[in-house]
């Protein structure tokens, strides 16, 4: 019989370490003298309470090591439970929202989406925008550690390539996991406070800084503004571009670099291609607006390159109205955001890593045709790649086409626009953030939504952040059999 008390120990402990953090709203609400503090007080008793008795219950097996059919269900439960109890303080607060639309909040944050049905940013409570910001920093931070500790045992996606990488079990419950999360949060921590200096530097106020660093770090996306990034043109943008970028690098080599070691970085084929194609898809957008407009301004092109990096890296910061500049242009943002970031980084979508395996397997395969008798072996930066993990990341694009069609479908049946179902569809299962259609409001918020569109959305966002063979996988008869 199944053992849930792992499981249970593991997200206790992160459903009372979610209530802690509520404290820290809670201070900036007291310091902005709005009698909107004691929402979070509330809600951060409550949440630590019933973590902390659900962990207590079940430590008794905190010694076991856990199987796979307990890493699949940690996995998803964590990104379930977390974010139902990161609802509280929308519902209770001055938003006064209802489940569904604090569901979809919470969701959207901790799965770094950045899609938002609230409107009227600029006039809500600091608390509950910094409470937005640490929902999509904590969810950054998570996702590393699922890629990094998890996903590779699982073999979903063909993540057990990078089981050779020094994260290649889970040990007990805890201790290896710890492990791997210090290195991770030295980096992440690293990348926030730089960020946020930058930010600061630059112009921000330090709380607008602190929470953008949180949620550009996160390539989460959510801003204290309706305008979002509009709001800070110039300099500052060029800054979230860089720490974009980094965010979307691969953690396991921004370990390296901070201990001193540079060189896998550069050598890592993965960080080059995402570099090189962050490229074509700027020079691309920027000529065509040359050719159109036969003139080209600063404002133009930063406008270009901070909107692709944004949507690439799954960001989803805004910055003027993307779908005026052409079909072009339009055309390669999409294209650009099922691509998403690095394997093992907080960037969104399918990632880098796979494209890669999935090109040199088409190259691979059209080369025996012409020579059939050649033996030939599929390599990724010099290691052999199984057959096992290619498999799997076929597996994976096949399942991320087929629910991506799934969902945009289910979407046009609630009512939507075709135009409004295929984005919406798009944005959430691969985690990028704006949406584009008649009900899309001018700050880009999905207020407008029915219901049950916006619930097929925090499916569609769940499944894309934990690369949909994660949830799939629970609802097959043959997981649940000893």
């Amino acid at each position: 019989m199944l053992d849930l008390r792992p499981v249970g120990y593991v997200v206790g402990l992160l459903v009372a370490t979610l209530g802690l953090t509520m404290f820290f709203p809670m201070l900036v609400d007291i310091a902005e003298g709005r009698e909107h503090w004691p929402v979070f007080a509330e809600s951060a008793i409550l949440t630590i309470l019933v973590g902390a008795l659900v962990s207590v219950a079940c430590h008794n097996r905190v010694a076991d090591a856990l199987n796979i059919q307990q890493a699949f269900l940690l996995t998803v439960g964590v990104w379930v439970i977390l974010p139902a109890f990161g609802t509280l303080p929308f519902m209770l607060g001055e938003t006064q929202a209802s489940f569904t639309d604090a569901m979809f909040e919470a969701m959207s944050g901790l799965t770094t989406t950045g899609s938002t049905v609230f409107v009227g940013l600029d006039e809500l409570p600091k608390g509950l925008l910094l409470w937005r910001g640490i929902l999509q920093w904590l969810g950054g931070l998570g996702i590393v550690i699922v890629a990094l500790a998890f996903l590779p045992v699982m073999r979903v996606g063909g993540m057990q390539f990078f089981r050779s990488e020094g994260f290649d079990t889970f040990g007990k419950v805890l201790p290896r996991t710890i492990d791997i999360s210090k290195g991770v949060l030295n980096v992440y921590l690293a990348l926030t406070l730089m960020c946020a200096v930058s930010y600061i530097l630059l112009g921000l106020d330090p709380f607008e800084a602190t929470v953008h660093a949180l949620t550009t770090v996160s390539t989460g996306g959510f801003s204290t503004r309706d305008d979002s990034f509009a709001a800070f043109p110039g300099l500052p943008q060029y800054a979230g571009i860089v720490f974009m970028v980094l965010a979307s690098m691969p953690f396991v080599r921004l370990m390296q670099g901070m201990r001193g070691d540079l060189k896998p970085f550069f050598a890592d084929s993965q960080a080059r291609a995402y570099f090189r194609w962050i490229v074509y898809a700027c020079g691309a957008i920027v000529f065509y607006e040359f050719l159109v407009s036969e003139t080209l301004s600063e404002t133009a092109v930063r406008e270009r390159l901070f909107n692709v990096v944004s949507i690439f890296s799954g960001t989803g910061y805004g910055d003027g109205d993307v779908t005026a500049w052409g079909g072009m242009p339009f055309v390669v943002l999409i294209v650009v955001g099922a691509i998403g970031g690095c394997t093992g980084s907080t960037g969104c979508s399918i990632k880098v890593f796979r494209y890669q395996l999935l090109f040199r397997a088409v190259g691979m395969q059209a080369a025996r045709i012409f020579s059939p008798h050649k033996v030939t072996v599929l390599r990724h930066d010099g290691r052999a790649v199984g057959d096992d993990v290619l498999q799997s990341v076929i597996l994976l694009f096949t399942t991320y086409i087929l629910f991506f069609g799934l969902f945009s479908v289910a979407l046009a049946l609630t009512g939507l626009t075709m135009s409004d179902a295929l984005t919406g569809a798009w944005t959430a299962i691969f985690n990028i953030g704006p949406a584009f259609g008649e009900l899309v409001g001018p700050t880009g918020a999905l207020n407008a939504y029915p219901s049950e569109s916006k619930w097929i959305m925090i499916m569609a966002m769940l499944m894309g952040r934990l690369e949909v063979v994660a949830v799939v996988v629970l609802f097959m008869p043959v997981f649940w059999r000893d």
